[in-house]
């Protein structure tokens, strides 16, 4: 058609998407948009409006927040849009731009997430390297570098080098086609958007876990608390494994449907699986943020409008030194702070 859409009987022969579905699918999306939106923008009021905790991991935070919030406010609903109506009503224009922006917003977080990994790596494993790798204008060049990263890999598509964006009637959305020669970059994108940044997460919060791990077993040798150093050691394990787990979770079933459901045969998974990307955008404030005292605390004083208050007071930020010799609570603290930029 000329407009770019489908019509309804094409779209149900092509993909047997049940209606019930769709509009539950419709609902969760307009619900995921709505919490992300307030979320994420919740998180970069308190970000710059409380200076406390404008830290190094608090900037890639912010990208990351950024990111979730552009997805939430201009790609889902675009998304519930067609859920609800069975098929793209918006023209050409916008079904190549919605799909640009969706994989260049995934891309921005995905990276954000695997940075922030990055950065914990190396506050807790190499503390005398910190200060010289995350100066100010480095990670101002990170986060810049992070973004045009992302977007650089939509322009090939954009310019119909290595697939087109277009409706894809197979899958019945927006989405990258082959292009004439038959190429694509929709598979490149996935296993690289979820291999690396998984191959990245887990290297840095094995390699954490080690290091605090090991720094607890000499602690553990002079000290008769026995209990409170496990206590200790499995509130850091919890929260290593929730960081992972959400993020597999959330990524790891777009990948394998993407992958080696290409015909679409089975047209559920690709619902659930696009639901549980959506849900990421939400999820990672409650994530990377809320499990801070500091950054709930400033959550609570941004909703209360008090943008003066002290967040010393809570739990204040601090400044790395050598790994060895750090004491129990040096240690928690090291892994959810980070000095200022």
């Amino acid at each position: 058609m000329d407009d770019g859409t489908i019509n309804r009987s094409h779209f149900s022969e092509l993909v047997r998407y049940s209606r019930p579905m769709m509009t539950v699918a419709g609902t969760f999306t307009v619900i995921i948009m709505i919490v992300g939106v307030l979320g994420n923008l919740l998180t970069l009021v308190a970000l710059l409006r409380h200076s406390k905790i404008r830290t190094v991991a608090a900037a890639f935070i912010a990208s990351l927040c950024l990111s979730d919030l552009l997805f939430c406010f201009l790609v889902l609903p675009f998304s519930a849009s067609q859920f609800f109506h069975g098929t793209w009503i918006h023209g050409d224009v916008l079904c190549k731009m919605i799909p640009t922006l969706r994989y260049g917003t995934i891309g921005v977080s995905l990276l954000s997430i695997a940075s922030i990994s990055i950065n914990r790596y190396i506050l807790i494993a190499w503390p005398q390297c910190y200060a010289k790798i995350y100066t100010k204008t480095k990670v101002i060049l990170y986060i810049s570098l992070i973004w045009v990263f992302s977007y650089g890999l939509q322009v090939p598509t954009l310019l119909g080098q290595w697939g087109v964006y277009g409706m894809d009637e197979r899958l019945g959305t927006c989405s990258i086609k082959p292009d004439a020669n038959g190429s694509s970059s929709k598979t490149a994108l996935f296993i690289i958007g979820f291999a690396l940044p998984s191959v990245i997460i887990v290297l840095c919060y094995s390699n954490i876990f080690w290091v605090v791990r090991q720094s607890h077993k000499r602690l553990a040798q002079h000290s008769s608390n026995g209990s409170k150093f496990k206590r200790s050691e499995m509130k850091i394990t919890k929260m290593v494994l929730v960081i992972f787990i959400c993020f597999v979770v959330c990524y790891l079933p777009i990948t394998i449907v993407k992958i080696f459901d290409t015909r679409v045969e089975h047209a559920p998974l690709h619902v659930l699986s696009y639901l549980l990307i959506y849900l990421a955008s939400c999820v990672n404030p409650v994530v990377y943020v809320t499990m801070n005292k500091q950054y709930r605390y400033a959550y609570l004083e941004t909703l209360k409008c008090n943008y003066n208050s002290n967040l010393d007071s809570t739990t204040p930020a601090h400044t790395p030194t050598k790994t060895h010799g750090m004491s129990v609570a040096y240690l928690k603290n090291m892994v959810n702070q980070s000095p200022k930029v």
